[in-house]
């Protein structure tokens, strides 16, 4: 693999004992490494801070996100994929290989609403396909000055679609930020773990992905 490729050591924590709450508030996170190397490369303005820790055991992946912001935007008008997708929201893409031939698209918003779907090359995405429900949790929690979004997904489901080789799993770790405009629109800022170097932004291509590197 790319030498330049970033990547993330998730730590080994002992079966069963991380409980999923929406808050990031288990003692387990302490063993975790921050990641907070975030960017937007598209956009002059600094980013509000984010923190992305992942753990696993030998059932399940867990990680978990801290975005601070005082301003979140959610469109809560259903649960439609177009209400998450204009909400601000965490993203998380993997992939077998760097040709994208597939790749597995999560992205989920400040109340924990999921849209996910399977995608190929040139952003050719399957809404139809979703993660296979007992094997994904999600729970989110906000205050005032962040929100929280903690999640778990079954190592056997990460083994099935091929994403767990030499336990690495090539990921993109992703957030969109909605701010309103002068016209009163809400437009997104795109935030990233890895640069893509790109002009414009995108997330779909080999050059945004990094590896989790899964410690035994």
């Amino acid at each position: 693999m790319n030498e330049d490729v970033k990547n993330y050591v998730v730590n080994l924590i002992p079966k069963n004992q991380l409980i999923v709450s929406g808050k990031g508030d288990s003692d387990l996170w302490n063993k975790a490494i921050v990641l907070d190397d975030f960017c937007s490369p598209w956009d002059s303005k600094t980013v509000s801070r984010i923190e992305f820790k992942a753990l696993w055991d030998e059932e399940q992946l867990f990680f978990c996100f801290t975005v601070y912001d005082s301003e979140i935007h959610i469109e809560g008008k259903d649960d439609s994929i177009d209400s998450i997708n204009n909400s601000d929201r965490v993203e998380l893409f993997f992939r077998p290989d760097s040709s994208l031939n597939p790749y597995y698209c999560m992205e989920i918003d400040a109340k924990a609403r999921v849209m996910d779907f399977i995608a190929y090359p040139d952003k050719n995405f399957n809404f139809d396909w979703s993660w296979p429900k007992d094997d994904l949790v999600v729970k989110s929690s906000v205050d005032k000055d962040c929100f929280v979004i903690e999640g778990a997904i079954r190592i056997a489901s990460l083994k099935k679609f091929d994403l767990i080789k030499n336990n690495q799993i090539e990921t993109g770790i992703f957030r969109a930020k909605y701010s309103k405009t002068d016209g009163h629109d809400y437009e997104p800022t795109w935030i990233t773990w890895v640069n893509p170097v790109t002009e414009t932004p995108n997330f779909h291509i080999s050059s945004s992905f990094g590896i989790l590197i899964l410690k035994e």
